[in-house]
């Protein structure tokens, strides 16, 4: 079991695959890849119950997470990768032609540890939904995670999900939504605001937690939290996060949701994220 310093270790090592990817190929999304990367390197090290070298779609008696803000991609892949779902060399390949890393994930070229494809917004917490009744079905104790952004939760499939969870008592779903405030075009709250977001979820019939997602001991203690509730109901985390966040020019702005860093402002970037497992 990894301690917080080393879950931030890690953490830092998967920020660098990140802006080295997104840089080689002068394409990609850094800004919430960065914001999410304590939650998903706190999931795949410690929180999930997986198996990364006998990964399987079916997925039996073992956690499942879904990524549904998948432009956030060039993170999954570094948490995979680094947690032993495929060779940490094959980043190298993100974005490029032929390669399984595309921009957004994709289930054809079968890569490990990938279960939906998610370039589309909106779709994650029905897939989810969808897993969590069948694990139900099957007498799986396992939990189903999904990941969403703020800004897809404008997308009013959501809201179906959210009422479908709660009306089957999905208590194995553990939703967390990357509460940055920020989407492509500006602020959530000056696109299309939804307001009171506890309370929503609370009058659909979740339990609702709150975190900071860039505080690694918030998200252990909060997922213990969640996993520890004696309900029927589904569970979802306000998870506060700081878009850029380990890189000071990009945090806490909407601009770096989908621009790469030229050559100087990746040795800006690399000077600020200590490299602590090697790069590819």
């Amino acid at each position: 079991m990894p301690s917080i310093q080393e879950l931030e270790s890690i953490a830092s090592q998967v920020r660098r695959d990140i802006v080295r990817m997104v840089h080689a190929v002068q394409s990609g999304h850094p800004g919430g890849s960065l914001g999410c990367a304590d939650y998903l390197t706190a999931l795949y090290f410690e929180i999930m119950n997986h198996q990364p070298d006998n990964f399987t779609q079916e997925a039996k008696d073992e956690d499942v997470f879904i990524l549904s803000n998948g432009h956030i991609s060039p993170l999954f892949y570094s948490v995979l990768a680094r947690s032993g779902y495929f060779p940490v060399s094959e980043l190298a390949t993100f974005r490029k032609l032929n390669s399984r890393l595309q921009g957004h994930p994709t289930t054809h070229d079968h890569l490990e540890g990938v279960r939906i494809a998610s370039g589309s917004l909106g779709q994650g917490l029905s897939v989810a939904t969808g897993i969590a009744l069948a694990k139900k079905m099957d007498n799986d104790k396992a939990y189903v995670y999904v990941n969403m952004g703020d800004g897809e939760l404008q997308e009013g499939q959501n809201w179906e999900a959210i009422m479908f969870a709660a009306h089957k008592k999905l208590n194995n779903i553990i939703a967390t939504i990357d509460f940055n405030r920020q989407q492509i075009d500006g602020s959530v709250e000056d696109i299309m605001g939804f307001f009171e977001l506890r309370s929503k979820f609370e009058a659909f019939g979740w339990n609702v937690l709150e975190m900071n997602g860039n505080n690694m001991s918030e998200i252990i203690a909060c997922n213990k939290e969640a996993k520890a509730l004696n309900s029927d109901r589904p569970c979802v985390i306000l998870m506060k996060t700081e878009m850029g966040y380990g890189v000071d020019f990009m945090m806490g702005s909407h601009e770096w949701h989908g621009i790469p860093p030229n050559d100087e402002q990746l040795a800006r970037a690399l000077n600020q994220l200590p490299e602590t497992l090697g790069d590819y």
